[in-house]
This record gives structure tokens, C-alpha cells and sequence, in this order.
């Protein structure tokens, strides 16, 4: 075994500068400029009256300076940053209204989430954010680049897999036959159809979220989900005189949320410094389409991201491709082909049709012999291909040191010439400070096929923990190529899906 050091990455911002921290970067130089970078940010926002009311008062504030927090716990740390501003940050303007208001009924959505079929309960729901949005970008030529949809506290208790209405307040909804019987029917249909109707309730998933970004996909209208919660914590206070649910300080909350919306709109916030031309990463998603039943079929998908900082999701096959013995998943040869013809062919779109010179799979699960021939026959005979498997080691191995921190970010343990523990968490030197609860965990970083310089992958691992557009922190524990997996997966299963959909990644998350 050898303990080795992989550098902390940089990240490129606007006029070809260079910073660790995509805060230090978006706040002294701004963000990429290329054609797409949106001059004003075209937003639109749908919530009940109360909920655009506070996001109204939000959208005041985020113009002018917001002072970071300040920990007396830890007053040396810098992982809080002020927010100086929207326009001051992002080089675009924030319109003080926004191109579009839709309003939900309040007494709608709280009718729908306590129906006791929760099947039902979401369907409806998210038929109160859904239909408006579709009607809107099929009549309005005005359209605006994303929406924020802003959802009560009610929406966020009832609208998940394993919520409850108690009894005392639960209604009556029109679906009458259960899961079980709509199960039925897809094998033994009736004879006036109308049972199939009902039935149709159980294809869509129990979780507001992601039954609402699957059913926008066919319609391509992107979202940024928020709590009223999160816009006006101040508003929500217990009897006791405590806010009602623990928040983020409004300067990071700024940064989270602006840095999505920019982001959102068609901007570029950062892109990935000193990544070699012609790379391309691919994370593998799987998802069974009925994990609480007996089908044993999964979609697959990829997630397909360039240094330039684009995502692209495809949707692949779907079949029996999860193995209950050995809890993997793994495609046969020809859907394998399928899905990396799917990638390359994208890649060369994107690229004046230049093929990739270097493409990395990313996996949990090792590769199979199958399926790795069905990605070799699909990837030009000039590009390197790569395979390598990427998991959580949480509960394989400790590192220690002295000290009153724990390890640096970026330590590796290699216990061979493909194989390495890396700790994508730890101490960070410029946040002064380790943002984490335990010992940190390492990934087991394994190059299973294919060739390439052990460093060369940890060092892109690296890079691929600070490509989080959704939160704007200094770095995530996992790359996003597998970081997004299961949610991807999630939504693609959430809603019956009429088309591929091959959209960029700022449509999923």
C-alpha cells in the first residue's frame, strides 16, 4: 500500500481565471461568458398566492449585499461566504418580477395531498403544477427559460413515498380499485375500459418531486423546486417562538438558489479547469421500474458530462437487467451498444463531429464481459475507453492523523496500480475546516477495464465532485457522475414516458 496526495482541482471562471472555490470564482471574476450566458434571467414562478408573496419578498433581497454567517462555535472557518448581490455576481440581470406568475388554489392542493390513496393524492397534486405549466408553454410564445415552482409545507410532509395522512383527516378520492387489482388488469383487461382508467393512477410515482420533473420532460420545461419554508423561514414559527424547520443562513441560501437559477437559465457558472481535450465522462443509471413488486425489469440510462460543465441524460433500454444474487445490474450486449452509440453520437453533435479521444464509464458495480463488449463495439476504435467502478467504502476502512482535524481532502490509500481509496471528503486548507459529522468515509476508486494512469483517474474523480451546479459549494463526496444516479433513475421511472428523452441534465435536478 502507498498513501499519496491528489491535488485539489481548480475551476475555471469568466476572462480564463482560475479558483478553488466556486464562491472565491463567481465573486472576483463571474461566471463563463460564451453565447449562451443569458444577459437577463428569464424566470417564471407558480405556487398558491402566499407562496409567490414570499417569493416575491425573496427576490427582493437577493439584489443587494447579504452579509455571510458568522459561527462562534468555529470563527475560523470560511465555508460561509457573503452574497454580494445577484447582478454583481452572475454579470446578468435579476428582473424584480418575473416573466410569468401562475397561481395554484391553496384549498386545491391541501384537498389533494389528504385523499387517502396517496397514488391518487400526488397524481392530483402535481396535476395542479403540471397542467398549468403545459398549457402555458403551449399558448404563451413568451416562454420563460425555467420556472420556480413554490410548494407549501403540506406538499413537502404528505408528497413523498412513505407519508401519511392520519386518519382524522384523510378524504375519499375517485380511484377505487387497488394497486393490486390495477396490477391485474394490465394482464386481463376489462371490457368497457373503465377500471383502466383508475389503474392508470399506480404508473405514476408516490413522490411529488419527481413524478413532477418526470411528467415536464415530454414538454422540456425546466423547474426549481423550493419550499415557502426556505423563502421566508420567519413566516413559520412554533407556538414556542421557534421557526418551524432549521434553514441554511439567507447568504447561502442565496448562493444555492441564484447559482441554480443562472444555471437554469442557460448560463455556464464554472467549467472544469486543466481537463484534457477531448475527454467525455459517462455515469451508468439504473432504476427498476417496480422495486416493490415482482417485475424484475430496471431502466437504464446514462449521464454524459464534458469539462465544458454539460450534462446530457439518455434514456436506454429497459429489461431484466438487476441480478437479485449478486444485487447488481448490468446490461446485455447489444442495449450496452445502444446506449454508447446514443452517448458518441451526442458527443460529436456537441463537438464538429470529433470523436472523443477519452471516454471514462463510471459504475458502482463492476463490468461484466457481456456488456463491456457491447460498449467497446459502440465507441470508435481511436477513443480510449475506460471502465472504472466507483463505490462507497464507508464501511471497509478509517483513516486517522493527529491533529484536531481529520485527513485532507484528497488523500488516497492505493492498495494496487488500479485500485485506491480516495477521501473526497476531509479537511479543506481554504475553508479552514472539515464540513462533516464523523471521520470521513473514502470512495473505493477501481480502474476494472480498459487502461489509463492511476492519477489521471483520481484526479478527475476529484474534478467531478465540484461540478454541483445545484448547490455551489465547494465540493460533494461523490462525483456527479454517480452522485445524480439514483435520483436521474428516479425520475425516468417516475411517470410513463412516450418518447427517449435525451435532454440536458438541468432538466432532472
Amino acid at each position: 500500500m502507498k498513501l499519496d496526495y491528489i491535488k485539489e482541482p481548480k475551476l475555471e471562471f469568466a476572462f480564463g481565471q482560475h479558483e478553488e472555490h466556486p464562491r472565491d470564482g463567481l465573486f472576483l471574476y463571474g461566471p463563463i461568458k460564451d453565447s449562451a450566458a443569458p444577459e437577463t434571467l428569464r424566470y417564471g414562478v407558480i405556487g398558491t398566492p402566499q407562496g409567490i408573496e414570499r417569493f416575491s419578498r425573496w427576490s427582493q433581497t437577493i439584489s443587494g449585499y447579504i452579509k455571510r454567517f458568522e459561527s462562534r462555535l468555529n470563527p475560523e472557518a470560511q465555508h460561509h461566504t457573503s452574497f454580494p448581490g445577484f447582478e454583481s455576481v452572475y454579470r446578468s440581470k435579476w428582473p424584480s418580477e418575473p416573466l410569468a406568475r401562475i397561481i395554484v388554489p391553496n384549498t386545491e392542493i391541501e384537498r389533494a395531498m389528504k385523499i387517502a390513496n396517496r397514488f391518487e393524492a400526488i397524481k392530483r397534486a402535481v396535476d395542479q403544477y403540471v397542467d398549468p405549466l403545459i398549457e402555458y408553454s403551449q399558448k404563451e410564445e413568451a416562454e420563460p427559460a425555467f420556472w420556480f415552482v413554490v410548494i407549501p409545507e403540506i406538499v413537502y410532509r404528505l408528497g413523498r413515498p412513505t407519508s401519511k395522512v392520519p386518519k382524522s383527516e384523510a378524504i375519499r378520492g375517485n380511484v377505487m380499485i387497488s394497486q393490486r387489482r390495477a396490477k391485474l388488469i394490465k394482464t386481463a383487461p376489462t371490457l368497457f375500459g373503465l377500471d383502466e382508467e383508475e389503474a392508470e393512477v399506480y404508473l405514476y410515482a408516490k413522490n411529488f418531486r419527481r413524478q413532477l420533473k418526470a411528467r415536464l420532460l415530454k414538454d422540456k420545461i425546466v423547474t426549481q423546486i423550493v419550499r415557502e419554508t426556505t423563502l421566508a423561514p420567519e413566516d413559520f414559527k412554533t407556538s414556542f417562538g421557534g421557526l418551524q424547520r432549521k434553514v441554511e443562513d439567507p447568504a447561502t441560501i442565496a448562493w444555492k438558489l441564484c447559482t441554480a437559477a443562472y444555471y437554469k437559465a442557460g448560463g455556464k457558472p464554472w467549467r472544469l479547469s486543466g481537463v484534457r481535450p477531448g475527454v467525455c465522462y459517462v455515469g451508468l443509471v439504473y432504476k427498476q421500474t417496480d422495486p416493490d413488486g415482482e417485475d424484475p425489469n430496471a431502466c437504464c440510462a446514462a449521464q454524459m458530462f464534458l469539462a465544458s460543465g454539460d450534462g446530457v441524460v439518455f434514456r436506454g433500454a429497459v429489461g431484466p437487467w438487476y441480478t437479485a444474487s449478486s444485487k447488481e445490474y448490468h446490461l446485455k450486449q447489444s442495449p450496452a451498444a445502444q446506449l454508447m452509440s446514443l452517448v458518441v453520437s451526442e458527443y460529436k453533435r456537441l463537438h464538429g463531429n470529433e470523436e472523443p479521444k477519452e471516454l471514462f464509464i463510471h459504475g458502482r458495480s463492476r463490468f461484466n464481459e457481456e456488456e463491456w463488449a457491447g460498449f467497446q463495439s459502440a465507441v470508435p476504435a481511436t477513443t480510449n475507453l475506460v471502465g472504472v467502478q466507483i463505490r462507497d467504502a464507508k464501511s471497509e476502512l478509517k483513516l486517522f492523523r493527529p491533529g484536531a482535524f481529520p485527513v485532507i481532502r484528497g488523500t488516497a490509500l492505493k492498495v494496487s496500480d488500479r485500485a485506491a481509496y480516495l477521501w473526497t471528503s476531509g479537511y479543506v486548507p481554504r475553508l479552514n475546516t472539515y464540513l462533516g459529522p464523523e471521520t470521513p468515509n473514502p470512495l473505493f476508486v477501481n480502474i476494472q477495464k480498459g487502461a489509463c494512469d492511476q492519477n489521471t483517474v483520481l484526479a478527475d474523480v476529484m474534478r467531478l465532485t465540484k461540478l454541483n451546479y445545484n448547490t455551489c459549494l465547494f465540493n460533494d463526496r461523490l462525483p456527479v457522475t454517480i452522485k445524480f444516479a439514483n435520483a436521474v433513475g428516479e425520475i425516468l421511472v417516475s411517470a410513463p414516458q412516450t418518447e427517449e428523452p435525451k435532454l440536458p441534465f438541468k432538466f432532472y435536478i
